[in-house]
């Protein structure tokens, strides 16, 4: 009986073999093989060739926190892609006491993290040999190896939905892969529920139930996914401050005041001060009854001094009840600065049509100001934008030529106008034989502004880039019996939509201003207020000219200061176009009136709630 038994093993295990090889083949075929239904592939094909997908774990002293946070990243979907672990482990500080309790705390840590089981990637530990603090943890946590490395920072106290992963895969494929939903200035997306406005007197955080995506300045902490590229700006930003010893202060900003009392211990208000010199944005999610794909658990350490219990409820299949992978387009979502005011962005006019819709949506009390950026120095431009968030002005829209900067202005909710695009898809420009000079173009640009806002039937300022207000609009004060004010020498320029001006507004109008200008030019080239102003007086409508030194005050003078600046008559301060730029900047900082930082950005933050 023993001898059959010895003949059949061979022949058993070559069945088993070819049983094991057969299994292997098709259980790996749909690799190599498309799928007849793309639409409904069960393994959807990965984002790009390089994508490669890092989960950073930053760890501590907390080994039950970190066994929570690593076994619901264990239980999560990954579909089938190949996801890699880091866990970073901090010291304990040298010196500390109880040294033989906290070298057991941390073997113990490192005994958990060897035995733990990560089957979707590779699993790396870094156990350092010093304290580094959270600072230097996030901070060192990542250099990005390619464009296609994304990084998903964890703090050790975090639990996430076994959804997490679909759902920024999802959004790495739609929102980062995608040509026309890509933007640069986007660096990530916070898996946190949005709870936190920064900016002192900020708005409430207040969305519809239709809104599941939406973009925010702040940085989310617990939970964070990073792209490339603009961690790879913010580390090199933040090596070029830290060694020139510039501190990381945004006044108006909570954050400010967290840095000046912990200092160094936090990384935050550091990434805060990049994003607001760049104008970048971070999506958020908005799932409605406090849920969210990430959970801080707030156990006691760097941020709390005692544990807090967790800040959401996190989102499973049973509290599924929407599609979460459904992606809107990009210029379907919603934008929020630190203030939690939303912003607009990329309003860019480049044709006569495209402007009616945009003041509509920029006039307050059917009311819009124009500020003409030809010749005006970048820096002036950014120190006038600080001047009108300090105001609350928002109801500008600005003309220039086409440029990095204007666009870039743009980018950050500010609406423009690209001046030669404009003027040359109105259709009575192009029919008429005007001589190409930039200035009758400029001043041009202008007229047809003022008349499609007058046909919109809204009143308009324009004004130069050698001013600022001193106080919000209206710049002068207006007597109801004048459609038209203009300073004496001061290129600042009012006209109220009126029948009477409408009238005359009208395209014959501005052949009269091109050829009236062009008899001007060796005079002056910043003539528009005052050839407009006589040409409208010979129409008969009266034109209020104001006293340039009685509404405003010229900061060349030597005798200028704070003081100067408090009567409620002074509206405007302003300066020769021959200042040169060093001079100005002292003359402003003077009078507290340069608002930009050692980035050329502003300042502050300054909040007006809704």
């Amino acid at each position: 009986m023993a001898g059959p038994k010895r003949h059949l093993l061979p022949l058993l295990l070559l069945s088993i073999a070819a049983l094991f090889f057969y299994s292997y083949y098709h259980s790996t075929l749909h690799l190599y093989t498309s799928s007849p239904n793309p639409k409904f592939s069960r393994h959807p094909q990965i984002p790009h060739p390089n994508f490669t997908f890092i989960i950073k774990v930053l760890a501590f002293n907390r080994l039950d926190s970190l066994a929570r946070c690593l076994r619901s990243l264990a239980a999560a979907d990954y579909l089938s892609d190949r996801v890699h672990l880091h866990i970073y482990i901090d010291h304990f500080a040298n010196g500390s006491a109880d040294v033989d309790q906290k070298l057991d705390e941390s073997h113990r840590i490192l005994e958990f993290v060897d035995g733990f089981d990560w089957n979707f990637g590779e699993k790396l530990v870094h156990y350092r040999t010093l304290n580094a603090g959270l600072q230097a943890q996030w901070l060192e946590v990542w250099w990005p190896s390619s464009d296609n490395e994304f990084a998903f920072v964890v703090e050790d106290d975090l639990e996430v939905s076994p959804l997490y992963y679909k759902f920024l895969r999802s959004l790495i494929v739609n929102y980062y892969y995608s040509d026309p939903n890509f933007r640069p200035y986007i660096y990530g997306a916070s898996l946190q529920r949005p709870r936190f406005v920064p900016g002192k007197h900020g708005n409430k955080i207040q969305l519809d139930s239709e809104t599941r995506l939406f973009l925010y300045q702040l940085v989310g902490t617990w939970g964070q996914l990073l792209f490339p590229k603009p961690w790879k700006e913010f580390r090199l930003w933040y090596d070029q401050h830290k060694a020139k010893g510039i501190r990381p202060f945004l006044d108006g900003m909570v954050t400010t005041g967290w840095y000046k009392k912990m200092g160094e211990r936090i990384w935050t208000p550091w990434f805060i001060k990049f994003i607001h010199s760049r104008g970048y944005y971070n999506f958020y999610t908005n799932f409605l009854h406090e849920r969210a794909l990430s959970v801080s658990h707030r156990d006691a350490g760097v941020n709390y001094g005692k544990t807090a219990g967790p800040d959401s409820h996190l989102l499973d299949e049973s509290s599924l009840d929407f599609n979460l992978l459904e992606m809107q387009p990009l210029s379907s979502l919603k934008w929020y600065d630190f203030c939690f005011r939303e912003v607009l962005p990329e309003r860019v006019v480049r044709r006569y049509d495209e402007l009616g819709s945009v003041l509509h949506s920029v006039q307050k009390q059917e009311t819009v100001i124009f500020v003409n950026l030809y010749g005006v120095p970048e820096m002036v431009t950014r120190n006038m934008l600080c001047n009108f968030e300090r105001l609350n002005i928002w109801n500008c829209i600005f003309i220039g030529p086409e440029s990095d900067f204007l666009l870039d202005l743009a980018r950050r909710g500010r609406p423009v106008i690209v001046g030669d695009d404009f003027l040359s898809s109105v259709s009575t420009y192009k029919e008429t034989a005007f001589e190409a000079s930039e200035v009758i173009n400029m001043i041009l640009v202008k007229a047809y502004v003022i008349k499609k806002c007058l046909e919109s039937g809204y009143s308009s300022w324009v004004m130069e880039g050698n001013m600022l207000p001193l106080s919000g609009s209206p710049f002068l004060e207006l007597d109801p019996s004048f459609d038209v004010y203009t300073g004496k020498s001061l290129e600042l320029f009012f006209i109220r939509s009126s029948s009477s001006v409408r009238k005359i507004w009208v395209d014959s109008f501005m052949s009269k201003i091109a050829a009236t200008s062009k008899t001007m030019l060796n005079k002056n080239e910043r003539i528009f207020a005052h050839v407009v102003a006589k040409l409208l007086e010979q129409k008969g409508v009266p034109v209020k000219r104001v006293d340039d030194t009685s509404s405003g005050v010229d900061i060349a003078t030597n005798y200028v200061n704070q003081s100067s600046l408090g009567g409620v008559e002074k509206k405007i301060a302003f300066w020769s176009w021959q200042m040169s730029l060093d001079l100005l900047r002292k003359r402003l900082e003077e009078i507290r009136l340069w608002m930009l930082d050692d980035d050329f950005s502003c300042k502050a933050v300054v909040c007006h709630r809704s």
